[in-house]
């Protein structure tokens, strides 16, 4: 009976689904979403092959032998720089998504990803380490646009009862590209002192695929109507999206959206802050996107390999156990694309940061113990899986299609704007901060996180309003009405 109940609830969430939009998702967030994933694991595995590698050049120029510290500090701001470049791209999101579509400004995108290959792909045959640095800016920037863009463009070629599927398609392409290239960049792969420009110039694969393939997607039906006025072409691209003639009834949705637009002002930086009923979605949207990052996951991550060690796993058992995570990073995201249609997305943000607060303040907990204790390091082990798992669930993937449900068509793009340069300046704070921290705090850096958890627990279960099977106008009533009260 339970198999039945599982069977008829996915076909639920799949229903719907076709070729030509099962293509389109495909074009839209592999050629994107791999950019951002695959960049931010791909230099974790060679980083100490490329580090002696800039210490020769830095040696060879100046004739003076450099330090581990100096290297270290170089290594972070080329390591950092892919934060700085996404929050300048996420800053960026809303004026590229208005002027050139989302379409057009996803393809124009791949402009940093050439720019990044040749910087970086060629930086060692030219025997200059700044050339990383500046590609790494770049593949930044791209990833930055992507994670604005892709989910706004996912968002409006969905039907409602599949948005928030079709939106975690983008977190479960980062997390796939982050497994890719941890696979790739290990010591038997790519990940070598002669392959690494390689491994670093891969990233182009995708954005070749996505040239090749969004092209023969439409644009966004909603943006073609709503911000064009061109209702014949958004029409023709509703119906290839659809499969079908029959696209009456989210024709009729959109024209009353863009009647409701037509009543109000354009959406401006100062009104989004000032408007009640704007200001408080665009507070909900920066505290999940800020929820997100703060919630530890890249501290967990990047304390997974030395957790692996300390429960006697050799370097190739940690790093192979370290992929294991990886992968089933990838698994429960794939879940949550399932859960996000069935539980609602509050209930699942809700579910994800209570079972981390638990689960992270046993962590700090075995931590503690790990050394003197293999009972208290393999249960590290165990709860290091389970924070990737109920992170995943939820708060891994919701916060970058939320902020697109909780806006009309005019605020979209600029609200997707503050929202994305918030998310990549935090995830800069949390990367740059951690080492620091662990200093400081030892194991009771967990506590902190745990404790951080809480209080983003606390405002989702007060704040956050469920946008499952909502159209966006009644989502916007919805915060015009608590505006007024």
């Amino acid at each position: 009976m339970a198999e039945n109940s599982g069977k008829r609830g996915l076909k639920h969430v799949f229903k719907g689904i076709n070729f030509h939009l099962a293509f389109a998702i495909t074009a839209i967030a592999l050629g994107s979403a791999f950019q951002h994933g695959y960049n931010t694991g791909v230099v974790n595995s060679p980083q100490e092959i490329i580090k002696t590698w800039i210490a020769e050049v830095k040696t060879n120029r100046t004739g003076i032998p450099h330090t581990a510290n100096d290297m270290t500090d170089l290594w972070a701001w080329a390591v950092a720089i892919f934060c700085i470049g996404g929050i300048i791209g996420g800053s960026l999101v809303g004026l590229i998504a208005d002027r050139f579509g989302r379409k057009g400004g996803l393809l124009l995108n791949n402009i940093f990803v050439v720019l990044t290959v040749i910087f970086e792909g060629f930086s060692k045959m030219a025997g200059s380490y700044e050339m990383i640095i500046v590609g790494r800016l770049f593949i930044g920037i791209n990833a930055g646009l992507n994670a604005g863009i892709t989910p706004m463009y996912l968002g409006e070629i969905s039907p409602m009862h599949l948005r928030g599927a079709v939106g975690t398609v983008y977190q479960l392409i980062v997390t796939i590209s982050i497994l890719i290239s941890q696979v790739l960049s290990m010591d038997k792969v790519l990940g070598t002192v002669e392959q690494w420009p390689l491994l670093l110039s891969l990233t182009i694969i995708p954005a070749i695929f996505q040239c090749l393939t969004l092209p023969l997607c439409p644009e966004s039906p909603k943006f073609l109507l709503l911000n064009r006025g061109k209702d014949v072409d958004a029409q023709r691209g509703l119906v290839w999206l659809r499969g079908t003639n029959d696209v009456y009834d989210e024709m009729e949705e959109m024209r009353n959206e863009a009647e409701s637009i037509k009543l109000t002002q354009r959406v401006t930086m100062k009104e989004i802050f000032v408007n009640p009923a704007l200001r408080i979605p665009l507070i909900i949207s920066l505290m999940v996107m800020l929820a997100q990052q703060f919630s530890g996951i890249n501290a967990v991550m990047f304390f997974s390999d030395a957790i692996f060690r300390m429960a006697g796993l050799n370097t190739t058992a940690s790093q192979s156990a370290t992929l294991g995570v990886g992968a089933m990073n990838v698994v429960m995201t794939f879940v949550s694309l399932i859960l996000v249609e069935k539980c609602g997305r509050k209930t699942l943000l809700l579910f994800g940061f209570c079972a981390m607060v638990i689960d992270t303040a046993l962590l700090a907990l075995c931590l503690a113990y790990a050394d003197s204790s293999s009972a208290a390091a393999y249960f590290s082990i165990a709860l290091v899986i389970m924070f990737v798992v109920v992170f995943a669930t939820g708060p891994g993937s919701i916060p970058w299609f939320l902020v697109s449900e909780l806006f009309n068509q005019s605020a979209r793009p600029i609200a997707t704007s503050i929202a994305i340069a918030v998310n990549w300046g935090a995830n800069f704070i949390v990367s740059y901060s951690f080492l620091p921290l662990k200093e400081l705090l030892d194991t009771n850096v967990f506590v902190l996180f745990a404790i951080i958890q809480a209080l983003f627990a606390l405002f989702i279960w007060k704040k956050v309003p469920e946008t499952k099977n909502k159209t966006i106008e009644e989502i916007s009533s919805m915060f015009r009405q608590i505006s007024y009260q």
